[in-house]
């Protein structure tokens, strides 16, 4: 049962309750969404009662009870909960009670250090493929600079195409309008520096929504797409057969 900021309630069933090491509780069906059913996420406070606590009683009376003859498998063991879990928010009113009936498995694993998500195919990786092989924005070109500074922020990359035109390129790996708009202003900014003017931009991304398109097309921009997948294999120095 779950209160506090709404209250929320599942019926006495089979589950799977996963408690971590910073005391969050999160309560899984065997079938069906990956997604918990109910949870307490940290930061918040574990505590767990068993029937010679003084709360006991109150945690029975104020917690759902499910009598039902055909929920206790054909027996009487189960009918009364054996143990209670009960997860409070350190702030805010939210607390979540887990009646326990039946254990049928009960382990504990020490996972260690956790070394974090390592994602493939991010900004930064595309970046850096795409200054490896900046003759993808065409040939004879030459990378100036990648994060090239500006006051508004840093221009994913400068370049400097064959004619010896300054070329900005943003990068996105799914782009759509606000990335087109972002470019337009650093090309408007880098078009004041006399230095650098005229510098065009190429708006580059895996994929590239159909508004993004128009409107990179109004602002006189260049759409590039950038396969991942082949940018990768190059840099890696991979064979491939075009």
């Amino acid at each position: 049962m779950y209160s506090g900021r709404l209250n929320a309630m599942l019926p006495r069933a089979t589950r799977v309750i996963l408690v971590k090491a910073d005391s969050s509780v999160l309560i899984f069906s065997e079938l069906g969404s990956y997604k918990p059913l109910n949870w307490m996420a940290a930061p918040c406070r574990l505590r767990e009662y068993g029937p010679d606590s003084e709360r006991w009683e109150s945690l029975v009376r104020d917690t759902y009870v499910d009598d039902d003859p055909d929920d206790a498998e054909g027996d009487e063991e189960g009918s009364e909960p054996v143990r209670f879990l009960r997860a409070t928010a350190e702030k805010g009113p939210d607390i979540l009670t887990v009646a326990i009936y039946r254990v049928h498995s009960d382990q504990t694993f020490d996972l260690g250090s956790d070394p974090g998500l390592v994602k493939d195919g991010v900004e930064d990786h595309l970046q850096r493929y795409l200054a490896e092989q900046i003759e993808r924005i065409g040939e004879g070109a030459r990378l100036i600079r990648r994060e090239y500074p500006t006051a508004i922020g840093p221009v994913d990359i400068m370049a400097e195409d064959a004619d010896g035109t300054h070329v900005a390129i943003e990068i996105k790996r799914h782009g759509g309008i606000d990335g087109v708009e972002q470019l337009t202003r650093y090309c408007k900014l880098l078009n004041r520096d006399p230095l650098l003017a005229p510098v065009r931009g190429i708006f580059a991304a895996q994929t590239i929504t159909p508004q993004a398109r128009v409107l990179a097309g109004e602002r006189g921009f260049e759409c590039l797409i950038l396969d991942y997948d082949d940018m990768k294999g190059r840099a890696s120095g991979d064979l491939t057969l075009f």
